[in-house]
């Protein structure tokens, strides 16, 4: 099993499609997987940002390497210190987005690294959001842009608090330093990249190309539903393909195949929205595996492989229906 990362507060799926959008019941259900924020986490006051002091970084040196860091000398700023080492020219890093990054984390005083994803060979994608992160991160990337290496220095106040991190190392009083490689950032009007795969099936919904961040549409024929499972490009993408194990961060809209009408998406929310496909129906499991990161697909899920005879409670979705989705895959985390 892949070790999480130790930088979350909390764990970052917030939506399956087995609970249709039951937020409060993912949360409950993984939330005892990773570590949590310190008590006073939601209630500190933004930090005041200063340049330095910040330790060298001694080797790997290049955007996307993983980097050596010197021991902190002296004592580290109660300040939350950020310095940008390799500027991006990508999009902006704003808060509540989705970033995708690689980053090492050590401690200040020791230069012990606790924490990185160079060795795990995948990088994070978490939310910039109050609860989800530390907010060193929060605070500290924020205004960043993609392709950019950010160095910081968290105090404890921005970092664990005062209980520190004992699953890391981490005392309460310990000063944390990361280097980060922004890669991405996501927020609620990323869609799908990739080249437009004709749609010439006159049996099947069709489904929008705009990739402007609103919701594409969905036209369902007047014929008779399949009875089989069909997930087919609608944008294909040219990233990673999509494991049958992993985590993924997506845009979604579904609609019944019966009349066409919308039962969720995270375009009416304007959130997106991630989770393991090991947590989901079987057809959107299914259905994604072996799909490339940057596709928009569509998903047409029989009953069998849906909800069955058992909707879920106030989702609108009746007993044996076939469910049509579109679905951006816009990170593998």
């Amino acid at each position: 099993m892949r070790r999480r990362s130790l930088l979350l507060a909390v764990p970052a799926g917030l939506v399956t499609l087995a609970g249709c959008g039951d937020d409060n019941k993912s949360d409950r259900a993984k939330s005892s997987s990773s570590p949590s924020p310190s008590p006073s986490a939601s209630s500190v006051p933004p930090p005041k940002i200063v340049d330095g002091p910040l330790p060298a970084i001694t080797a790997g040196t290049k955007f996307g390497e993983k980097p050596t860091v010197a021991k902190g000398s002296g004592d580290p700023s109660k300040d939350l210190a950020v310095r940008t080492v390799i500027a991006g020219n990508g999009g902006t890093v704003a808060e509540n987005d989705y970033v995708q990054a690689n980053y090492l984390g050590q401690v200040w005083s020791t230069g012990k690294v606790f924490d990185n994803s160079y060795d795990r060979k995948t990088s994070l994608v978490i939310q910039l959001a109050q609860g989800s992160i530390i907010d060193g991160w929060r605070y500290g990337l924020v205004g960043k842009k993609v392709g950019s290496r950010v160095e910081m220095a968290v105090p404890p106040t921005w970092g664990y608090g005062k209980q520190g991190n004992t699953q890391a190392g981490i005392k309460g009083t310990d000063t944390l330093v990361f280097v980060v490689d922004i890669e991405n950032t996501f927020n609620a009007k990323s869609s799908a990249k990739g080249k437009d795969i004709a749609q010439d099936d006159a049996n099947l919904p069709k489904v929008g190309t705009n990739t402007d961040g609103k919701a594409p549409s969905i036209d369902v024929p007047k014929v008779k539903a399949p009875t089989k499972l069909v997930a087919d490009y609608v944008i294909e993408g040219d990233g990673e393909e999509v494991k049958a194990d992993s985590s993924v961060l997506v845009q979604y809209k579904g609609v019944l195949w019966d009349g066409g009408k919308e039962f969720d998406s995270t375009y009416s929310r304007g959130q997106l929205t991630s989770f393991s496909l090991q947590q989901v129906v079987k057809g959107w499991g299914q259905g994604l595996t072996g799909k490339k990161v940057g596709s928009r697909v569509l998903i047409v899920i029989p009953p069998a492989l849906g909800y069955a005879d058992n909707p879920p409670s106030g989702s609108g979705i009746k007993k044996d229906s076939t469910l049509v989705f579109t679905v951006d895959i816009l990170a593998k985390m």
